[in-house]
Protein backbone atom coordinates (compact mmCIF):
# COMPACT_ATOMS: atom_id res chain seq x y z
CA UNK A 1 0.00 0.00 0.00
CA UNK A 2 2.74 2.49 0.98
CA UNK A 3 4.83 1.63 -2.07
CA UNK A 4 1.90 2.15 -4.46
CA UNK A 5 1.19 5.50 -2.84
CA UNK A 6 4.87 6.47 -3.10
CA UNK A 7 4.94 5.66 -6.83
CA UNK A 8 1.74 7.62 -7.49
CA UNK A 9 2.87 10.73 -5.57
CA UNK A 10 6.37 10.66 -7.12
CA UNK A 11 4.80 10.47 -10.58
CA UNK A 12 2.50 13.46 -9.94
CA UNK A 13 5.35 15.47 -8.41
CA UNK A 14 7.66 14.67 -11.32
CA UNK A 15 5.04 15.84 -13.85
CA UNK A 16 4.90 19.39 -12.46
CA UNK A 17 6.48 22.01 -14.66
CA UNK A 18 9.45 23.96 -13.28
CA UNK A 19 7.26 27.09 -13.33
CA UNK A 20 4.56 25.38 -11.21
CA UNK A 21 7.16 24.08 -8.78
CA UNK A 22 8.75 27.52 -8.29
CA UNK A 23 5.42 29.35 -8.06
CA UNK A 24 3.91 26.92 -5.53
CA UNK A 25 7.16 26.80 -3.53
CA UNK A 26 7.08 30.61 -3.36
CA UNK A 27 3.58 30.52 -1.86
CA UNK A 28 4.71 27.89 0.65
CA UNK A 29 7.74 30.02 1.54
CA UNK A 30 5.54 33.07 2.26
CA UNK A 31 3.37 31.02 4.60
CA UNK A 32 6.38 29.45 6.34
CA UNK A 33 8.10 32.80 6.87
CA UNK A 34 4.88 34.24 8.34
CA UNK A 35 4.77 31.65 11.14
CA UNK A 36 5.68 32.75 14.66
CA UNK A 37 7.27 29.35 15.21
CA UNK A 38 9.83 30.19 12.51
CA UNK A 39 10.29 33.81 13.57
CA UNK A 40 11.02 32.74 17.16
CA UNK A 41 13.41 29.92 16.26
CA UNK A 42 17.14 30.53 16.59
CA UNK A 43 18.30 27.33 14.91
CA UNK A 44 16.36 25.72 12.07
CA UNK A 45 17.00 22.38 10.40
CA UNK A 46 16.08 22.62 6.71
CA UNK A 47 16.03 19.74 4.26
CA UNK A 48 17.75 20.66 1.00
CA UNK A 49 15.25 20.00 -1.76
CA UNK A 50 15.88 17.83 -4.79
CA UNK A 51 13.87 15.89 -7.35
CA UNK A 52 10.86 18.28 -7.55
CA UNK A 53 10.34 18.56 -3.78
CA UNK A 54 9.07 21.86 -2.37
CA UNK A 55 12.03 24.07 -3.30
CA UNK A 56 13.94 25.11 -0.16
CA UNK A 57 17.13 26.57 -1.68
CA UNK A 58 15.84 30.16 -1.64
CA UNK A 59 14.47 29.76 1.88
CA UNK A 60 17.84 28.58 3.16
CA UNK A 61 19.66 31.39 1.37
CA UNK A 62 17.32 33.99 2.93
CA UNK A 63 17.95 32.51 6.36
CA UNK A 64 21.70 32.65 5.81
CA UNK A 65 21.47 36.32 4.72
CA UNK A 66 19.51 37.06 7.92
CA UNK A 67 22.38 35.51 9.89
CA UNK A 68 20.11 32.83 11.36
CA UNK A 69 21.49 29.43 12.36
CA UNK A 70 20.81 27.00 9.54
CA UNK A 71 21.35 23.28 10.00
CA UNK A 72 21.22 20.81 7.11
CA UNK A 73 21.20 17.01 7.03
CA UNK A 74 23.86 14.66 5.70
CA UNK A 75 22.67 11.15 4.82
CA UNK A 76 24.58 8.38 6.57
CA UNK A 77 23.86 5.36 4.33
CA UNK A 78 25.44 2.94 6.82
CA UNK A 79 22.61 3.17 9.35
CA UNK A 80 20.02 5.35 7.54
CA UNK A 81 20.57 8.19 9.97
CA UNK A 82 21.00 11.90 9.40
CA UNK A 83 24.11 13.71 10.57
CA UNK A 84 23.29 17.35 11.25
CA UNK A 85 25.68 20.12 10.27
CA UNK A 86 25.56 23.86 10.71
CA UNK A 87 25.68 25.64 7.35
CA UNK A 88 27.38 29.02 7.11
CA UNK A 89 27.51 29.63 3.35
CA UNK A 90 25.52 28.20 0.45
CA UNK A 91 28.77 27.67 -1.47
CA UNK A 92 29.88 25.19 1.24
CA UNK A 93 27.54 22.59 -0.33
CA UNK A 94 28.25 19.96 -2.97
CA UNK A 95 26.32 17.04 -4.43
CA UNK A 96 26.32 14.18 -1.91
CA UNK A 97 24.30 11.03 -1.22
CA UNK A 98 21.22 10.49 -3.39
CA UNK A 99 22.30 13.55 -5.47
CA UNK A 100 21.24 15.86 -2.62
CA UNK A 101 23.36 18.88 -1.72
CA UNK A 102 25.34 18.35 1.50
CA UNK A 103 28.18 20.24 3.21
CA UNK A 104 31.67 19.64 1.83
CA UNK A 105 33.62 17.39 4.21
CA UNK A 106 35.88 20.12 5.59
CA UNK A 107 32.85 22.42 6.13
CA UNK A 108 30.89 19.95 8.26
CA UNK A 109 30.13 21.38 11.72
CA UNK A 110 28.22 18.67 13.55
CA UNK A 111 25.37 19.73 15.76
CA UNK A 112 23.02 17.75 18.00
CA UNK A 113 19.27 17.57 17.36
CA UNK A 114 18.87 19.03 20.87
CA UNK A 115 20.38 22.31 19.61
CA UNK A 116 17.70 22.67 16.93
CA UNK A 117 14.52 24.67 17.61
CA UNK A 118 12.54 23.89 14.48
CA UNK A 119 12.67 21.05 11.95
CA UNK A 120 11.55 21.51 8.32
CA UNK A 121 10.75 18.07 6.90
CA UNK A 122 10.15 16.78 3.37
CA UNK A 123 7.68 14.07 2.49
CA UNK A 124 6.04 12.38 -0.46
CA UNK A 125 2.67 12.67 1.23
CA UNK A 126 0.97 13.82 4.42
CA UNK A 127 -2.45 13.49 6.00
CA UNK A 128 -4.12 16.18 8.10
CA UNK A 129 -3.07 14.43 11.33
CA UNK A 130 0.56 15.06 10.41
CA UNK A 131 1.37 11.50 9.41
CA UNK A 132 4.07 11.49 6.78
CA UNK A 133 4.98 9.20 3.92
CA UNK A 134 8.71 9.38 3.20
CA UNK A 135 10.88 7.50 0.73
CA UNK A 136 10.85 4.42 2.96
CA UNK A 137 14.42 4.43 4.19
CA UNK A 138 13.59 5.86 7.63
CA UNK A 139 16.10 8.73 7.72
CA UNK A 140 13.67 11.30 9.12
CA UNK A 141 11.85 8.79 11.33
CA UNK A 142 15.20 7.89 12.92
CA UNK A 143 15.92 11.59 13.47
CA UNK A 144 12.48 12.38 14.86
CA UNK A 145 12.79 9.57 17.42
CA UNK A 146 15.65 11.58 18.94
CA UNK A 147 13.90 14.94 18.73
CA UNK A 148 12.46 16.45 21.88
CA UNK A 149 10.04 19.35 21.81
CA UNK A 150 11.01 20.89 18.50
CA UNK A 151 8.21 22.02 16.25
CA UNK A 152 8.15 19.83 13.15
CA UNK A 153 6.90 21.40 9.92
CA UNK A 154 6.24 19.42 6.75
CA UNK A 155 6.36 21.23 3.41
CA UNK A 156 4.16 19.77 0.67
CA UNK A 157 2.23 20.63 -2.44
CA UNK A 158 -1.55 20.46 -2.07
CA UNK A 159 -1.74 17.24 -4.15
CA UNK A 160 0.48 15.57 -1.53
CA UNK A 161 -2.21 15.92 1.17
CA UNK A 162 -4.18 12.70 1.20
CA UNK A 163 -6.96 11.35 3.40
CA UNK A 164 -4.98 8.81 5.38
CA UNK A 165 -1.34 7.79 5.45
CA UNK A 166 -0.77 4.21 6.62
CA UNK A 167 1.31 4.44 9.81
CA UNK A 168 3.75 2.09 11.50
CA UNK A 169 4.88 2.23 15.13
CA UNK A 170 8.14 3.98 14.24
CA UNK A 171 6.45 6.76 12.20
CA UNK A 172 6.49 10.23 13.79
CA UNK A 173 3.96 12.89 12.79
CA UNK A 174 4.67 16.56 12.08
CA UNK A 175 2.97 19.42 13.95
CA UNK A 176 2.26 21.69 10.99
CA UNK A 177 1.96 21.14 7.23
CA UNK A 178 2.29 24.02 4.80
CA UNK A 179 1.05 23.81 1.21
CA UNK A 180 0.66 26.52 -1.41
CA UNK A 181 -3.01 26.81 -0.40
CA UNK A 182 -3.04 26.48 3.42
CA UNK A 183 -1.40 25.93 6.76
CA UNK A 184 -2.62 22.79 8.53
CA UNK A 185 -2.17 22.68 12.29
CA UNK A 186 -2.06 18.91 12.84
CA UNK A 187 -2.40 19.13 16.62
CA UNK A 188 -5.96 20.45 16.12
CA UNK A 189 -7.04 17.36 14.17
Amino acid sequence: MKNELRKKLKRIRKNQTQEELIEKSGEIEKKLFSLNELKEADTVLFYISYNNEVFTHDMIKKFLVDKKNVVVPISNKIDNSLILSKLEKWKDLHVGSYSILEPIKDKIKKISINEVDLIIIPGLGFDKKGNRLGHGKGYYDNLLKKSLNQTKIGLAFEFQIIDKIPVDDHDKPVDIIITEKRIINCNDK
